[in-house]
């Protein structure tokens, strides 16, 4: 797991490809803000992008989940929102595969808590759980843009 702000990534610490990746022109926080809601995706690249609003919750009514192929890079545009992270892998063979590379841990409670607004962002390699969407005081709407980075780009 990776922390960060759109205006500060040197300080993240990210990996070269994602380094390279948020610091182009198309990907800072006023042109994200700017692009209409839907799949993005720059041509021939290995990455895609969904930008949109979502609706914060209290907690208990969100699910922790992994991905086996992709890592996600979750950016908050608008609003603010709690996502809950766990520094060890959770999967279990009969976890629910909601979606393709969604899947839903049972039982699992991450205990790292990260409070993103307009900029900030986490990065969550493959098998790290996170528990996005979880309401700071009461639930709101965001605008989020969330990468969907391939393993094979990542150096793991």
């Amino acid at each position: 797991m990776i922390i960060g702000h759109l205006n500060a990534l040197p300080l993240a610490g990210l990996p070269p490809a994602l380094f390279a990746l948020l610091s182009h022109s198309d990907c800072t926080l006023q042109t994200l803000s700017a692009r209409d809601d839907g799949r993005w995706q720059r041509k021939n690249a290995a990455w895609f992008c969904h930008i949109g609003p979502a609706q914060t919750q209290p907690r208990a009514q969100r699910h922790t989940e992994y991905h086996h192929q992709f890592a996600d890079i979750q950016i908050v545009l608008t609003g603010d929102e709690l996502i809950y992270a766990g520094a060890l892998p959770v999967g279990q063979p009969d976890d629910e595969e909601r979606k393709p590379d969604l899947f839903i841990a049972s039982g699992c409670e991450p205990d790292v808590a990260i409070r993103l607004g307009a900029g900030n962002f986490a990065v969550f390699y493959p098998g790290e759980p996170h528990q996005a969407l979880c309401a700071v005081r009461a639930p709101m709407t965001v605008r989020k843009a969330v990468f969907k980075i391939p393993r094979s780009m990542l150096e793991i």
